[in-house]
């Protein structure tokens, strides 16, 4: 616990908004041959064609983003919001991870793949609601040093950026340069909220400035009979509200999300396709899950913005990994691969499929035993799904058909009506991760969602989430016969809860054993 005093004095200045860009474009200073000369500066400032600066219509996604800004509106009444897309983030010296702005931030604004790093959303209170600008860093002139010379953000290294103007047409909102966000941050006091996780710089500025703010105001009111704490700033609360808004604003989707999960679906599964079109040379290959990988993420660069997740290609045991996500091994005839993977599109939405396929077109006795279990229990979750059911029940009637079949295989050590019991639970074993989880911007979306709205909420029209039971019998585990060990099978579906039921929106992929021999089959040729 400190007093006023000491937070003014010993509060560390936080870094400014140019600072990580300054450090990125420095991080090779000592190898930069960039010529410096006064006419070269002269000479490359000049004798460049007229730019296209046709401002674009608003974008499809602009009126929806708008309505959810709205609902946020309405959940915070007089309180400034600050929702950051992120910045670039380091792989290695001077290469970068590419940039994927926050999703919160996309939702807000419909700017996802073509967003520009830093950007930051402010809503400020206005009269009944907020007034929503997008603050960005704006192109540099072509007579700039920035333009030539920062590989971080100048024009000549990454390619044209957006104006001001451009972007306001194009998401409806107000825009403004970077520059201006300083006096936003600088003027923070404890009515503003920020995502926290979106950006550490601008959260550690914003915090900083809740101190000063917080100090300002004990000096102000003669506070020396009672120091004030810092306590209950340190505990963000608040911020954390903020945060569970914004991500319970995602459970149901509206009509543009759900077109854009559709978009997604297709995608994957003209992935799919091409990797089984791709059978002879993966089997080839000594890293065959490798091709696999390569394959499906060019479909996913072709049609959308990247892979919504790292994509797990595992063949023979490594199925039974539950993330595996190496993919470094061969691919066998006789063995099963378990492909999970999603296109995630030009605006974020990304599906999340998997399939588990034999290599060589057939399944085993054993494998189409596993298989039939897992399609049994995915099957009896879908038609638990209608508006009104309970989300937690999908994944109990998935573990019933589990614990069922293990039981009748012998691996239980008690029955499965036993097993199910929360005190003992050992069919989890061999199927030991979830049902179901919500889809849509992030793979699994909603995360920051109460359980009472998430895993204890009622299904609603418009939701979207995966089916995916599994069942997992890794290489060394003696609890299962020799013939059931280095089998892993899942079978994961996006589903769209309608008026009336479900509709599993990537039925068009093969599912039942029959259907993807068949698959395989005319895929080899």
């Amino acid at each position: 616990m400190t007093n006023s005093g000491d937070a003014t004095a010993t509060a560390p200045d936080a870094r400014t908004l140019d600072e990580t860009t300054a450090e990125e474009s420095g991080r090779n200073a000592n190898r930069s041959t960039t010529p410096e000369s006064e006419g070269f500066k002269s000479f490359i400032g000049g004798g460049w064609a007229e730019r296209d600066e046709t401002t674009p219509g608003p974008r499809a996604q602009a009126a929806y983003a708008a309505r959810r800004r709205a609902t946020v509106s309405a959940a915070f009444p007089g309180r400034r919001l600050i929702i950051p897309a992120g910045d670039m983030k380091q792989r290695a010296n001077d290469t970068d991870y590419p940039f994927r702005a926050h999703s919160a931030f996309a939702h807000l604004t419909g700017w996802a793949s073509d967003s520009e790093p830093g950007a930051v959303l402010v809503m400020d209170p206005d009269g009944d609601g907020h007034t929503a600008t997008v603050y960005f860093r704006e192109r540099a002139g072509r007579d700039s040093e920035e333009f030539y010379a920062n590989p971080a953000i100048g024009e000549f290294w990454i390619g044209p950026r957006p104006s001001l103007a451009h972007v306001a047409a194009d998401l409806q909102v107000e825009t403004r340069g970077i520059a201006e966000l300083e006096a936003v941050v600088d003027s923070v006091d404890t009515a503003t909220l920020v995502l926290r996780e979106a950006d550490a710089s601008i959260t550690e500025r914003v915090d900083h400035a809740r101190l000063r703010y917080a100090a300002e105001a004990a000096l102000s009111t003669n506070a020396a009979d009672a120091p004030f704490s810092l306590e209950v700033n340190a505990e963000h609360e608040p911020d954390a509200d903020l945060a569970r808004v914004l991500s319970e604003l995602r459970l149901v989707k509206d009509d543009f999300e759900v077109a854009e999960l559709r978009a997604a679906v297709d995608a994957t599964e003209r992935g799919f396709a091409e990797v089984l079109a791709e059978l002879p040379r993966i089997t080839s290959e000594v890293r065959g899950e490798r091709v696999i990988e390569g394959v499906f993420a060019t479909r996913a660069r072709l049609d959308g913005n990247d892979v919504g997740y790292a994509s797990i290609a595992a063949a023979g045991p490594h199925a039974t990994i539950l993330h595996w996500t190496r993919n470094d091994g061969p691919v066998v005839p006789g063995d099963l691969v378990l492909l999970d993977a999603g296109v995630e599109m030009d605006s974020y939405y990304t599906a999340d499929i998997t399939r588990t396929f034999p290599v060589n077109g057939t399944f085993s006795p054993v494998q189409r035993q596993v298989y039939e279990a897992v399609l049994e229990a995915a099957d009896a979750a879908f038609r638990i799904v209608r508006p009104g059911a309970i989300f937690r029940e999908i994944h109990a009637a998935a573990m019933e058909v589990i614990a069922k079949r293990t039981a009748e295989w012998g691996f239980l050590p008690v029955s499965a009506e036993e097993s199910l019991l929360p005190e003992n639970q050992y069919h989890r074993r061999y199927m030991v991760h979830g049902t179901s989880h919500h889809l849509g911007l992030d793979v699994h979306d909603c995360a920051q969602a109460r359980r009472s709205m998430y895993l204890d909420g009622v299904l609603e029209e418009g939701m979207v989430f995966t089916i995916e039971p599994g069942l997992y019998f890794q290489a060394d585990d003696l609890t299962v016969p020799e013939e059931f060990r280095g089998i892993g099978v899942r079978i994961e579906d996006d589903i769209l809860v309608t008026a009336d039921g479900a509709e599993n929106l990537s039925a068009g992929i093969p599912r039942t054993a029959d259907e993807v021999e068949a698959w395989v089959r005319a895929a080899r040729g």
